[in-house]
């Protein structure tokens, strides 16, 4: 045990956290078993790492573990706990969970049996699809770990800690918000950069952002989809050439007998592959009234502009970028779903087009209001809302 805490010890004096991840006031962290899951490159293992330094520090009482380390071949998570908690341990936190088998059974026991010990446990979001995990459920606080925010991008490169804000404040009060970040910098200025490079905590690393972001795709694709899944790896080429068709034709309105024969695979199949691809967070699929993984989705996006340069090399227009960043950074909190007459609706309420009325075509259905997001636009006006000011929201 002592060779883990010499690596928790070194994480932390390496630790560097320039951005205060908003999830970590959301969470409850006086629940005893939580779990913060999240796709490649989201940054869960920095984010771990900054609770414990934050509500820790040097004390021995928290411990980091990676289970991914071979130790645990030969030692198991139930006695490794037991033994942590016998000892003083009080938090245990443990990075990439479903590198362990059985983790959802024996992380359940020590919530049953360790009653003075809190884990905090991280990993892919596919290890709990498709699952019965009714037991881990009933025990677990299980929170979503997204990508930089435009706001938390912006609060980076520019050193500025700008809140949150909700749709609510967003469609209310929108002239004076914005009135008053643009006081402070020039939103637009970062935009494109952000919509190129800023949704992966990685764009700080001296290396080439775009091949590290393919890296975490194609391992997306060959361990967390394939092994989670339980996908035959001679099958995925298919799965690679389904999510390019998306990439380069996003939006993509998805004709499943169309796609089973370019992909070479069944229909149900493809229906399956698009929910796994949404799972991972690389689509994002939209439905015409309720969300239901069992029929064919109505519009396909990929879920953050970022994808779309390194999946599809960029040869994407600014519309539809502009599009999928507004789907991505609504969707965090908002049902956003396909809209017949306009470019989504949110809510079941509100329709959006993203572009400025006469040049976005689209209209309210009856009962609903019509709002646009303005691209290129400093502050608005009425129902016309900018569309950068979208990545605020909480």
């Amino acid at each position: 045990m002592q060779a883990f805490f010499k690596t928790h010890k070194y994480l932390l004096e390496h630790l560097n956290v320039p951005v205060h991840r908003g999830l970590m006031d959301l969470i409850n962290w006086e629940d005893r078993l939580i779990g913060v899951v999240g796709t490649r490159g989201v940054g869960k293992t920095t984010f771990l790492l900054d609770y414990i330094q934050t509500a820790y520090g040097s004390d021995k009482a928290c411990l980091y573990v990676n289970l991914n380390n071979l130790y645990f071949s030969n030692r198991s998570l139930i006695s490794f706990a037991d033994e942590f908690q016998k000892t003083g341990g009080q938090t245990l936190v443990l990075d990439q969970v479903f590198k362990y088998p059985g983790w959802e059974e024996e992380l359940v026991w020590c919530y049953d049996n360790l009653n003075d010990l809190r884990i905090v446990f991280s990993g892919s979001p596919l290890m709990l699809a498709d699952r019965d995990n009714a037991e881990l459920e009933r025990r677990a606080r299980i929170y979503n770990l997204e990508g930089f925010s435009l706001r938390e991008y912006l609060n980076h490169v520019t050193g500025n800690n700008f809140k949150p804000i909700s749709l609510e404040e967003v469609l209310s009060n929108h002239v004076a918000i914005a009135t008053d970040i643009v006081d402070k910098i020039k939103p637009l200025a970062f935009f494109n950069d952000y919509l190129h490079h800023g949704y992966y905590p990685f764009f700080q690393e001296k290396s080439n952002y775009l091949e590290n972001l393919l890296k975490n795709i194609n391992l997306i694709l060959e361990i967390d989809i394939s092994y989670l899944q339980q996908i035959e790896l001679k099958y995925l080429p298919k799965l690679r050439k389904l999510l390019y068709l998306i990439a380069s034709s996003a939006p993509f309105q998805p004709n499943v007998s169309r796609l089973s024969n370019e992909v070479e695979t069944s229909r149900a199949t493809i229906i399956n592959y698009l929910k796994y691809l949404k799972q991972a967070s690389l689509v994002h699929l939209l439905y015409e009234g309720e969300a239901d993984p069992l029929k064919k989705p109505a519009e396909v996006y990929l879920e953050n502009p970022n994808l779309a340069f390194s999946v599809a090399r960029g040869d994407v227009s600014a519309e539809v970028l502009h599009k999928t960043f507004f789907c991505n950074q609504v969707g965090l909190r908002h049902q956003v779903a396909y809209n017949r007459k306009a470019d989504f609706l949110i809510d079941n309420r509100l329709s959006f087009n993203v572009g400025r009325p006469g040049l976005a075509s689209g209209k309210a259905a009856k009962g609903q209001e019509l709002w646009y997001a303005c691209d290129m636009e400093e502050i608005g006006r009425g129902r016309e809302v900018p569309l950068w000011l979208f990545g605020f929201l909480d």
